[in-house]
């Protein structure tokens, strides 16, 4: 609750502020699938008009995150496996076209040096045997690749689809091998995009995309996954 009182100062919206505070809610299992709530109830908690949280909500629906009910407010939508799998296979025609023209863009090593930096936090992460760290260094180096890439429609499509699968991606992360082969991926990736080679990266990155469905299908049969 302290993050909308926090950014009251920084220029954003009531809506905005709504909007943000109930998605970090959703995607941090404070709000788990399931979860129902009204209007009012959401209002008070988070210290706003009912205005806002409505159409914080309807953004949130629109994003497949919740669903809104007549009269019973809203529901946190859970993912099923189908859900994670056409979730996978969408951000793989997308981050492969980010990785495409990130690449054909010829950056400069200084700004590139923020991808690099989140492949080598992977790699520290992954001989600390700190699965979180290197989750974090994961997030963080798809988010360099998106916004480097330049599409302001792409990242937008991007940040939506991802949000759908971050509660699968954290619970799946703990019952999948070390992602060594990952880690791996990302530095060809990277390597690739600093040479300008876009063929070889978006091949890499379409290789890896792969294996990480083939990952999630084999975790989601073996533990028999309802939904997350």
């Amino acid at each position: 609750m302290s993050e909308i009182y926090e950014a009251e100062g920084s220029g954003l919206s009531r809506v905005e502020l709504a909007y943000r505070q109930l998605k970090t809610n959703i995607l941090s299992n404070e709000y788990p699938p399931g979860f129902q709530a009204l209007e009012p109830e959401i209002a008070k908690k988070l210290g706003v008009s009912r205005t806002p949280v409505r159409e914080a909500l309807i953004r949130l629906e629109a994003e497949k995150l919740i669903e809104l009910i007549p009269r019973r407010g809203m529901r946190v939508l859970p993912l099923v496996p189908d859900d994670i799998i056409e979730i996978n296979q969408v951000l793989t025609g997308l981050e492969c076209l980010a990785v495409e023209l990130l690449a054909k863009k010829s950056c400069g090593s200084d700004v590139l040096r923020p991808m690099t930096d989140a492949v080598q936090e992977m790699e520290l992460a992954l001989e600390n045997d700190a699965i979180e760290d290197w989750a974090k260094a994961e997030e963080k180096f798809h988010r360099l690749l998106i916004s480097l890439a330049g599409n302001k429609r792409l990242s937008m499509l991007v940040e939506n689809v991802r949000a759908q699968a971050y509660r699968a991606r954290i619970i799946t992360l703990k019952l999948r091998p070390k992602p060594f082969s990952s880690t791996s991926a990302y530095r060809d990736v990277f390597e690739f995009i600093a040479r300008g080679d876009w063929q070889a990266a978006k091949s890499r990155h379409y290789d890896h995309r792969i294996e990480i469905g083939n990952i999630l299908t084999e975790v989601l049969d073996r533990y028999q996954l309802p939904h997350l």
